[in-house]
């Protein structure tokens, strides 16, 4: 199958956005947006991510020893599209805070899940994190941040 076809077919699977954020090797914060995010186990909770292994985030996700999963709101598209593109400083001008666990939490999200790694997994041109939950927050209100073929769409669209 070619890769169009296989993007046209899977784009019709609507997705949720998320931001995976964590420590670089250097202290520095590290960032992408992603939208391969499923939860995998509810006894231990685990969660994975698919990491493009030419992505700049590759080298700090694969060495880190837990990340963030933040969990977009339907009006931070502009902060999904930030850590999507290829900027040296993601989280210039951004909004985020350590959390309880010392993991680095992004601003006014909808949930986040801070996360161990628990295995990776080659997967072709990505690699598959597991990561096991060990602590999260959600808010009492809001919509999520949806991905639909190739593009962003409304939550009261479906």
């Amino acid at each position: 199958m070619d890769q169009y076809e296989f993007r046209q077919l899977c784009g019709r699977f609507a997705t949720g956005v998320t931001v995976v954020t964590t420590l670089d090797d250097a202290g520095q914060p590290a960032g992408m947006t992603a939208n391969s995010f499923a939860s995998v186990s509810l006894d231990p909770p685990l969660v994975s991510v698919a990491v493009d292994k030419a992505a700049s985030m590759y080298a700090a996700i694969t060495a880190a020893r837990s990340f963030t999963v933040n969990i977009l709101e339907a009006h931070q598209e502009a902060l999904s599209r930030r850590f999507a593109a290829g900027l040296p400083d993601r989280f210039e001008g951004v909004g985020w805070h350590r959390g309880s666990d010392g993991q680095l939490v992004l601003d006014g999200v909808l949930a986040h899940l801070s996360c161990e790694k628990w295995q990776e997994f080659d997967a072709g041109d990505h690699t598959i994190v597991i990561g096991r939950v060990r602590f999260g927050t959600s808010a009492e209100h809001g919509r999520p941040l949806l991905y639909y073929r190739g593009g962003y769409a409304d939550p009261d669209a479906f």
